[in-house]
């Protein structure tokens, strides 16, 4: 065993003890291999639970040189008892597009992290990166040296800037992707450096892209600006292949809940009866959809795979303003442009993007997320400073304030236009 020196941790050795793989086992097995940080952890951990409190400190301002995001500071308050992690600060490292590695690119990645830092890891934190668990203060500029020299990899993103888009595998390997999520999440990150590094946000702003709308990255739940794959036409079908499920030649759900104990698969009570705007029924032996009241909810294509798909005009749902915090509880995105082409240079999305991002940057208060300044301002003063169109889908529920009211301009300006439509029509 290397020279290390182990804590007594009862409290945390409990954790052990129960049928789940336990980061307490993880992190003795580090710690007996010689990283003396990782059993410094546990013992500031136990202290931790027999306290009821956190003993480390406000992480300060840590970084690396040029860049005001990517390292998280975490300084412990105890350092005397815990010397190993007095400085024990966190590195985020840009992941790949729908984080795909190679087995080289993880093996170098661990060798560096094992020589500059703790050797522990987070593949993936929810926000994207690859989390860099534990080093100390004067290992950043050497890390940052060799993930990119070495890797080819940047920092992500921490503090009030643009976090570390992400997006969802996309059209490598999903069948029901409309856009390329990939090309997307690549092509933001690459436009907005600056905005990633270098924070002049009032708080921190996450773009993640879903190839469809099953939303596998779950953005309409936890990201500022949403960017869900849909499509304008009608849904497609192969009237055999429906009749192939109807009859039991086709397992539903692509053969992925074969222990089903239900019976034979009832089209009408598995996938009509669920339709959330009932717009499908079956004629004969034909099934038929009312495209103009589908909702794209996926449930159908999702069930009879085979039988359906996405239509092929495609392009993208944008929504804005979703955060799950933990104490002030979750907010799901609002609809803000139904539908956009999102193919490069992405010209159009982006000239929306700058216009929001001015309008949160002048208005928002410190660490306001975007979707409550939403709130605070109203949809009304978003659609006006983004320069939307409104729909009815952007209504909650219906007004419930009698009063209208009119903006200086649209009263001079409305009452002009509305006395030239006047005369216009009467001039006959």
């Amino acid at each position: 065993m290397a020279d290390v020196k182990k804590h007594d941790t009862p409290m945390c050795d409990e954790l052990k003890t129960g049928n789940w793989p336990s980061f307490v086992d993880d992190l003795e097995q580090r710690g007996l291999a010689g990283k003396q940080e990782c059993l410094d952890l546990l013992g500031q951990l136990e202290l931790s639970y027999k306290h009821k409190e956190t003993h480390w400190k406000h992480g300060g301002i840590v970084g690396v040189f040029g860049y005001g995001g990517g390292v998280i500071g975490r300084y412990s308050d105890v350092p005397d008892k815990y010397p190993s992690i007095a400085h024990f600060h966190t590195v985020r490292l840009n992941q790949t597009s729908s984080k795909f590695y190679s087995s080289a690119y993880l093996r170098k990645l661990c060798e560096i992290w094992d020589y500059r830092g703790s050797g522990m890891t987070n593949f993936h934190g929810s926000t994207g990166d690859i989390i860099l668990l534990g080093t100390k203060s004067n290992q950043l500029e050497p890390i940052f040296y060799d993930v990119t020299h070495q890797l080819g990899t940047d920092l992500g993103g921490s503090g009030s800037n643009l976090r570390t888009p992400a997006g969802c595998i996309g059209k490598s390997r999903c069948e029901y992707a409309c856009i390329d999520s990939e090309a997307i999440c690549y092509d933001l990150t690459q436009t907005f450096q600056d905005e990633l590094h270098r924070p002049a946000f009032p708080y921190k702003f996450k773009f993640k892209v879903s190839g469809c709308p099953n939303d596998c990255v779950a953005a309409i739940a936890r990201s500022d600006c949403s960017i869900i794959g849909t499509w304008k036409d009608d849904i497609r079908i192969d009237q055999s292949a429906v009749q192939a499920y109807v009859n039991g030649e086709l397992k539903p759900n692509a053969g992925a809940h074969s222990d089903r104990d239900w019976g034979k698969f009832d089209i009408q009570k598995e996938v009509i009866d669920l339709c959330p705007t009932k717009c499908m029924w079956m004629e004969g032996k034909d099934l038929k959809i009312d495209n103009r009241e589908c909702t794209r909810c996926m449930h159908c294509i999702n069930i009879m795979p085979v039988a359906l798909r996405p239509g092929v005009n495609t392009g993208a749902t944008i929504l804005l303003g979703a955060k799950a915090p933990i104490l002030d509880g979750a907010q799901l995105s609002s609809l803000a442009i139904p539908f956009i082409r999102m193919e490069p240079p992405y010209d159009e999305f982006k000239d929306f993007v700058g216009k929001i991002w001015d309008w949160w940057m002048e208005e928002g208060k410190n660490r306001e997320r975007f979707g409550e300044l939403m709130q605070r301002q109203s949809l009304q003063k978003l659609i006006k400073m983004a320069e939307l169109t409104p729909i009815p889908q952007m209504i909650k529920e219906p007004r419930s304030n009698p009063y209208v009211f009119w903006s200086a301009e649209e009263v001079e300006g409305g009452w002009e236009r509305d006395v030239k439509a006047f005369r216009s029509r009467h001039a006959a």
